[in-house]
């Protein structure tokens, strides 16, 4: 009995129950044995459940409130103020042109920065998922642009397309093209802003993607080669559905992003246009219609259902987009 106490605390082995009449033992080193096992596999759950109490908590508040203030008449300077509206604030967002143009400039805005953005990333992380000298410094080199405040960037590009005194009218004048008045036209702001994005995320992306391309076998393009199939259909056939699901990643944070777009357009106006997106909000996005609306306007019921059209939204892109997956899926 002295010798097998050390293993059973050593978890080597089990102490044998003693029999007692009427089974008794049994059931109660079965009930211990339960309450071990659960012990053992409920910890993880025991330290993460505070964490998700506490996430949820800072996470449905907002939601919450801002549904209510949506529901009422609210203004800046009287918050505790309130009278209810119903829906009528959300009505009026219906009826409202300049909801819709801001609308209709964050879907082409997203557009155009998003999709040159992954295309970018894609095959810098190819390039950089090659053997050469000096990687770590390339990686490193890339994170860059992210690491960069919105701030500084959007100041700096923005003084690049400025009218008159810009570095990219220049470059045009060189080749004998005219200058651009790149902030009071509509595509030329949005391809200007959207330039902004591409080149502060691409570099993000590329790393992400670099992850998951060395994630993948190296027996798979070892397979590939043998089979005779070339650079490019490795990387179409073999690198591609390799990193499929990153690739969603990405998609899904772009989309986030290009929803939320703010400080690159607002910085780019250099002032008063840079609230309400231009003169002619050329390049106003849900963001700022959303800070006009509760910041200028001082209608925080307005600012409120903004930012739930925004919610809805993405959820129903990613509902879009989960229902195109399936039917891919059902097809393959």
């Amino acid at each position: 009995m002295a010798t097998s106490t050390p293993k059973v605390l050593a978890g080597e082995e089990r102490p044998s129950p003693s029999p007692k009449p009427g089974g008794q033992g049994t059931g109660r080193s079965r009930r211990s044995a339960l309450l071990h096992r659960l012990d053992v596999k409920g910890a993880p759950y025991t330290f993460v459940a505070p964490f998700f109490v506490i996430f949820a908590a800072f996470s449905f508040y907002p939601l919450v409130y801002t549904s209510w203030i949506s529901l009422h008449r609210v203004e800046l300077a009287t918050l505790d103020s309130m009278t209810w509206l119903g829906l009528d604030n959300y009505i009026a967002l219906w009826n409202d042109s300049r909801f819709w143009n801001a609308l209709l400039n964050t879907i082409t805005i997203g557009i155009i920065s998003t999709v040159p953005q992954l295309l970018m990333a894609l095959g810098l992380a190819h390039l950089l998922n090659y053997k050469m000298r000096n990687s770590l410094f390339f990686r490193v080199a890339s994170l860059v642009p992210y690491a960069t405040s919105v701030g500084a960037a959007a100041l700096v590009f923005t003084m690049l397309f400025e009218r008159d005194f810009g570095m990219i009218n220049w470059g045009l004048g060189l080749v004998g093209l005219g200058p651009v008045d790149w902030e009071a036209n509509k595509w030329p702001a949005q391809l200007a802003i959207s330039t902004i994005v591409i080149w502060r995320w691409t570099g993000y992306n590329a790393l992400l993607y670099l992850a998951g391309m060395q994630a993948i076998p190296a027996e798979r393009y070892e397979a590939a080669s043998i089979d005779g199939a070339s650079r490019w259909k490795q990387f179409t056939h073999v690198t591609v559905p390799g990193i499929r699901s990153t690739i969603v990643f990405t998609i899904v944070l772009s989309t986030i992003g290009a929803t939320q777009l703010f400080g690159e357009p607002l910085i780019f106006g250099q002032g008063p246009n840079g609230v309400t997106g231009g003169a002619d909000n050329q390049y106003q996005t849900l963001g700022l219609l959303l800070y006009e609306e509760g910041w200028n306007n001082y209608q925080m019921g307005r600012a409120a259902a903004i930012a739930w059209a925004m919610f809805l939204l993405l959820v129903l892109v990613f509902v879009v987009q989960r229902l195109i997956a399936r039917l891919r899926s059902r097809t393959s």
